[in-house]
């Protein structure tokens, strides 16, 4: 089974890029039990945009899970090359970290076109059973993302605090 992953960007958490807030920290406890939670159920893959925030989150937690449960994947969507190009360098720094780690990395194509994030975040719905998302109603991709999981019948996970 596999199971892909939508959230927001740290401009749209109540706590910015400050990670060390309590709710940041229980939103990471939350997406840790519920993609252990998802393993157990028989979730093997997870797929991840790497967006900054809550992508970063998610690939983290599963990355930390693989100590436990070997047998999971981590598979990286890129929409472009360019995605982390205009990034504060910590951010860069994490991207490359985590991708370096995932088990596979899907490249959808080499130069940013508008509507190239959407289009990877469809792809990734579309090859998924499940998706988890981070989200908070708001308008956006996170949101386009979980009309079109619901418009698709894919089963959908909703976390925010």
């Amino acid at each position: 089974m596999v199971l892909a992953f939508t959230g927001h960007r740290p401009e749209k958490l109540p706590w910015g890029n400050d990670e060390s807030d309590r709710r940041c920290q229980a939103l990471k406890l939350q997406l840790r039990t519920n993609i252990q939670q998802q393993i157990v159920r028989g979730v093997h893959v997870f797929c991840c945009g790497m967006a900054r925030g809550c992508d970063f989150y998610f690939a983290e937690a599963v990355l930390d899970l693989k100590k436990r449960y070997a047998d999971i994947r981590l598979e990286a969507y890129l929409p472009c090359e360019s995605q982390p190009t205009k990034w504060p360098e910590e951010d860069k720094v994490r991207y490359l970290r985590i991708l370096s780690q995932c088990d596979r990395v899907h490249l959808l194509q080499s130069a940013y076109t508008e509507g190239c994030m959407l289009k990877r975040n469809r792809i990734m719905v579309d090859e998924s059973d499940t998706l988890m998302s981070v989200w908070d109603g708001s308008a956006g991709g996170t949101g386009a993302t979980v009309r079109y999981a619901m418009q698709q019948e894919k089963a959908v996970i909703s976390l925010w605090l």
